[in-house]
C-alpha cells in the first residue's frame, strides 16, 4: 500500500481538454435519416417478397465497384426493369459514406435494392462478377459454414459480362418454368 506521502507526489490529472481532441474533417455530412428510410423500404420490399402468398424466383445480380462504369450503369438500370437486386461484397474504400456517395452517383433516380452482404458470395459461390443468380423460393437461407456452398439445387447461376436478359435466358434452359425480367 502505497503511504500518505507517496500519493500526495502523485499527480492528479486535470480535467480533459475536449477541445485539444482531434476532430474529423468533414466534407458533406451524412444523410442518416436518408439512409435509415431507403433501409426500410428495402426492408419492407423483402419482406413482402418473403410472404408466404408471394411466391416465385428471386434475381440476384452480384457486382463490384471494379467492373467497368459502363457495365455497373448497365447493370443498375437492368436491376431497376427487371426488379432485381444488387450485391455488393463490402464498401468503397471500407467507407460507408464513400459505398452511399457512389451508389447514389450509379442509381440516380431509379428505384434499385442494393444489398451488402459479403456470405451471400459464399452462400451462392461467387468467384467473379457480375454473377447473375436465379434463386427459388428459400435459397440463399441456409447457414454457409465451410464458406463452400456454392452449389444447390435451389439456384442456378451465370457469370459474364452478358445482359440480364441473355442470363435469364441461359438460366431458364436449367429450369423446368419460365421467368422473365420484370417491364
Amino acid at each position: 500500500m502505497p503511504t500518505e506521502a507517496e500519493l500526495a507526489r502523485v499527480p492528479v490529472p486535470a480535467a480533459p481538454r475536449i477541445e485539444n481532441l482531434p476532430q474529423p474533417v468533414t466534407r458533406t455530412p451524412i444523410d442518416l435519416e436518408a439512409i435509415s428510410k431507403g433501409f426500410d423500404l428495402q426492408s419492407g420490399a423483402q419482406a413482402a417478397a418473403m410472404r408466404p402468398g408471394k411466391a416465385g424466383p428471386k434475381v440476384l445480380i452480384f457486382a463490384s465497384f471494379a467492373i467497368p462504369e459502363a457495365t455497373l450503369q448497365r447493370l443498375v438500370d437492368q436491376a431497376a426493369r427487371a426488379g432485381a437486386t444488387l450485391v455488393l461484397r463490402g464498401l468503397v474504400d471500407g467507407s460507408i459514406r464513400d459505398t452511399v456517395t457512389r451508389m447514389q452517383a450509379l442509381i440516380g433516380s431509379r428505384r434499385v435494392a442494393v444489398q451488402i452482404d459479403p456470405e451471400a458470395f459464399d452462400r451462392y459461390g461467387i468467384t467473379r462478377t457480375p454473377t447473375f443468380v436465379l434463386a427459388t423460393d428459400g435459397a440463399g437461407t441456409e447457414a454457409c459454414a465451410s464458406r463452400v456452398c456454392g452449389s444447390s439445387p435451389q439456384f442456378l447461376k451465370v457469370a459474364g459480362d452478358v445482359t440480364l436478359e441473355y442470363a435469364l435466358q441461359h438460366l431458364n434452359r436449367g429450369t423446368k418454368g419460365s421467368v422473365r425480367p420484370k417491364r
